[in-house]
């Protein structure tokens, strides 16, 4: 029989920004919680594994709720296959991932070995689920498609052994990254096309609500998730005013518009040949080797 650990949806929606909901829009969508959800998240596991899994009771939701001492509100996890996996949302990417979900990942060993009762300290060797522990980053600063942290980034001096390892993935899954992963899975893709409106409609200067509310009818129009957004509009709309820190995208903005002035800026006093690269990166604060790598690309287009 399916095992599961998630908590119910809550039973009124209250569309206060202030509220602190359990559960974030990526849990709601992926969560597990009925037969569409699994079916996405099943979806989303076959797209980033290239497997064709397609019953849904393959999947055991894993998911700890209610664990104080480990704040990972927009985390899901499950088995499959022998293997255990956390799934994390984020809009701040974090080089302390691997740490964290070490953490997480010792409670979910201890629930799986507690259900199966195996005794840890006999002497005979347990077979645990491979761990996959992997980000799903939708922040507005600039990130790579894929991105490795590794626990032995953190350690105080430098460890090349690979005695210890710990290792987070991070993907891109904003609006046109990632792309042959997103046509894969369509529920991540309805997904990331709903945020993407958020954004657009904060780019034109509208107050948070009103994008929410602009984003939702368009993906509704569309019938974008089977449904899910109409379903649940109310839902949607409560958690994306909670998640969505206006404050910050705003603040991310602005430092992409100043550093893409001075990205200008440099690129034109190189043309000049009036200074030195030291001298540009220093006058408009940009890294010397952002400066040198401007200058290489001048040289290169000269060619």
């Amino acid at each position: 029989m399916e095992k599961t650990n998630t908590s119910p949806l809550p039973s009124e929606i209250k569309t206060n920004a202030n509220m602190q909901y359990k559960d974030r829009l990526f849990r709601l969508i992926f969560g597990g919680k009925d037969v569409r959800s699994k079916r996405w998240l099943l979806s989303l596991y076959n797209a980033l594994n290239g497997t064709d899994y397609t019953d849904i009771n393959d999947i055991t939701i894993t998911t700890i709720d209610n664990a104080i001492f480990i704040t990972m509100k927009n985390d899901l996890s499950f088995l499959i296959n022998s293997e255990i996996h956390l799934y994390e949302h984020q809009s701040t990417v974090n080089p302390n991932m691997p740490l964290r979900g070490l953490f997480y990942f010792s409670h979910l060993y201890q629930a799986w070995l507690a259900n199966q009762d195996f005794d840890i300290y006999g002497e005979s060797l347990i077979n645990i689920p491979n761990p996959h522990y992997v980000v799903f980053y939708n922040g507005v600063r600039k990130q790579e498609e894929i991105r490795k942290f590794r626990l032995s980034d953190m350690f105080a001096t430098e460890d090349k052994t690979g005695e210890f390892e710990w290792t987070a993935t991070a993907i891109n899954v904003n609006y046109g990254h990632n792309e042959i992963l997103q046509k894969k899975c369509k529920a991540l893709y309805d997904y990331g096309v709903y945020i993407n409106e958020i954004r657009k409609g904060l780019d034109k200067k509208m107050p948070l609500d009103q994008a929410v509310n602009e984003a939702l009818e368009y993906v509704i129009k569309q019938k974008l998730l089977d449904g899910f957004f109409k379903e649940h509009k109310a839902e949607v709309k409560a958690v994306s005013l909670t998640e969505f820190d206006q404050e910050l995208y705003d603040k991310c903005r602005r430092r992409e518009g100043a550093q893409q002035k001075a990205i200008e800026a440099a690129t034109n006093l190189l043309k000049m040949q009036l200074l030195t690269v030291e001298q540009i990166a220093q006058a408009q604060g940009l890294p010397v080797e952002k400066v040198q790598e401007l200058k290489s690309q001048l040289e290169s287009e000269k060619k």
